[in-house]
């Protein structure tokens, strides 16, 4: 980079906040200034960055004076509020809120698969849902060795962390209360979520998908600038602390095979092959925890579709799935 940029983080002290700035040190990127805006419950907190500490501002409409580039991962309502301010001071936004992906003029970014597209933003970048950043950093080296792809079929395995830190927390409550005899307490899932899964994850749609489930269809769409794209998803909770994992059956336009998945797979950035039947080698929620790198294992041809994959990918949600992806994002820049 010809400058170093004056970068701020907004909801900095959430787990997608602090990921950031773990980011950001783990990967050296080029900050001449860095400041950490959250709540004003949370001003005055003192965070951890390379050999010192950052201090937490109160975030304002005016917090914004002299940014470069601001990293937003406090929800969408807060994104709305502030990411005008932001631009308004000459910042770009990259914002891993729900605000503005379908917004005409705010491109829809991974790294690994539409680069080109960061460069179009009037002000404001989004990040995907963590779902479509993992199941589509696995699928794009399949979408360009096979003529583009066509359908998705796919079934999410989301961990707990994706309900934020009170997912957590009762996971881990109910957890003990079983071992303990206890009755179980359910304040964040409708049902009980240890040694259970839950088809239910975000709000029901009138065509009986859940928002989450819908996402993957039009954020995939225009990532892969496809409109034609179709993806039919059911998404489940799972009793996993972080990383989501996703099963999808891909139907493409182009022959397959699956000896030239592994190829493209294998020479693609940001994903790891990890798929020897023999050896019981393929990916779990644990491997990819605090990874960079998706991770795509059990790659066989589809019974249904003449065209078709079958494969199974994983990936840290709260890192790549977020965090990393706007970092990156940022690197774009």
């Amino acid at each position: 980079m010809s400058k170093k940029l004056h970068v701020a983080v907004a909801g900095a002290t959430g787990a997608v906040g602090t990921e950031m700035l773990r980011c950001l040190e783990q990967r050296d990127f080029p900050a001449s200034e860095i400041t950490l805006l959250a709540s004003a419950r949370s001003a005055g907190k003192m965070l951890p960055f390379k050999d010192g500490e950052i201090q937490v501002q109160e975030l304002t409409p005016d917090s914004f004076e002299g940014v470069d580039v601001a990293l937003f991962s406090a929800g969408s309502g807060i994104s709305k509020e502030f990411g005008e301010h932001a631009v308004a001071a000459g910042a770009v936004v990259i914002d891993n809120s729900s605000a503005f992906r379908m917004d005409e003029g705010v491109p829809l970014v991974v790294p690994e698969v539409n680069p080109e597209d960061a460069a179009k933003h009037e002000g404001i970048i989004a990040n995907p849902n963590c779902t479509t950043i993992i199941s589509l950093v696995g699928l794009n080296p399949l979408h360009q060795a096979f003529g583009g792809v066509k359908n998705i079929i796919a079934s999410s395995y989301q961990a707990v962390s994706g309900s934020g830190a009170a997912g957590m927390q009762e996971l881990e409550q109910q957890v003990a209360a079983l071992v303990e005899g206890s009755p179980i307490e359910k304040n964040v899932y409708p049902h009980q979520i240890a040694f259970n899964v839950i088809p239910h994850v975000d709000v029901f749609q009138d065509n009986g998908y859940t928002k989450e489930e819908m996402k993957m269809h039009f954020e995939g769409r225009k990532i892969l600038h496809s409109d034609t794209l179709t993806a039919s998803v059911t998404c489940v909770r799972v009793p996993v602390y972080r990383s989501h994992a996703v099963a999808i059956t891909a139907e493409f336009n182009d022959a397959c095979s699956v000896e030239a998945a592994r190829e493209a797979i294998e020479s693609a950035p940001g994903v790891q092959l990890v798929d020897d039947r023999l050896a019981a080698l393929y990916p779990t929620p644990l491997d990819s925890t605090n990874g960079d790198d998706c991770l795509v294992g059990r790659i066989r041809e589809d019974l249904v579709f003449e065209n078709g994959l079958t494969f199974w990918v994983v990936g840290d949600q709260v890192r790549k799935g977020a965090a990393l992806n706007a970092v990156q994002v940022a690197e774009l820049l």
